[in-house]
């Protein structure tokens, strides 16, 4: 039975296994300046195997100078000088990165500012608000968040969408009669309705207008 079968054949509960990943858990805090963190990691990495700096320079004929230079994020090291001290360590070069924290892109976006859109099948008393937007990443994911809202008449026709990704559904004011695939489900303020975006979906009917809801959209990063 797949995860689908199991949330629509009946309520969700906590009898599932767990989610791996902890939302509460604070990572350290990383090194904001390259050269310090890449000496830090250096420095790290060469104790760890029990190393000198006299030892490490005579493996890579570079100074004692310059590796105590680097190890104190006093000069930048070429990528030259950095393969060959990973070559010397045996591990990859991506090590000495690891602890440089790049900047991590927020957008706040006020009431009343964001983007209308127009979106396939976009028309009169349909309108879609996009929420926010950030591109390239270090997740891999991008995340479109809109604010739908449908104000048609009992009459009107939707079309259907079907795109990559995992979209999620959150009602907040009316009802809507919503397809997925084969499937139609009853949305009303406080449901949500979480699915893959592969298959063919959108509104199916109006119960009540105006109908709002916000429409989460995930999908890899090309």
């Amino acid at each position: 039975m797949t995860i689908e079968q199991k949330v629509t054949s009946g309520p969700l509960t906590k009898s599932g296994g767990a989610l791996k990943q902890n939302p509460h858990q604070v990572r350290d805090a990383g090194e904001r300046n390259l050269e310090a963190a890449i000496g830090r990691a250096l420095r790290a990495v060469r104790q760890q195997q029990g190393m000198t700096v006299v030892e490490l320079s005579s493996r890579t004929s570079i100074s004692i100078g310059m590796l105590s230079k680097i190890e104190n994020g006093i000069t930048s090291p070429s990528l030259n000088t950095l393969q060959t001290l990973s070559h010397a360590l045996s591990v990859p070069i991506t090590t000495f990165f690891k602890g440089y924290e790049e900047r991590r892109e927020v957008q706040h976006v006020k009431a009343g500012e964001h983007v209308e859109i127009d979106r396939r099948g976009t028309r009169a008393n349909h309108q879609y608000h996009l929420l926010g937007h950030i591109g390239a990443n270090s997740s891999g994911v991008v995340v479109e968040p809109y604010l739908i809202v449908l104000t048609g008449g009992e009459d009107d026709v939707f079309p259907t969408f079907q795109h990559d990704g995992i979209e999620l559904l959150y009602m907040l004011e009316g009802k809507v009669e919503y397809r997925h695939g084969d499937q139609t489900f009853l949305l009303e303020p406080g449901d949500s309705l979480l699915f893959d975006a592969d298959e063919r979906h959108g509104p199916e009917e109006l119960v009540e207008v105006p109908a709002r809801y916000l429409s989460i959209i995930s999908y890899p990063q090309a």
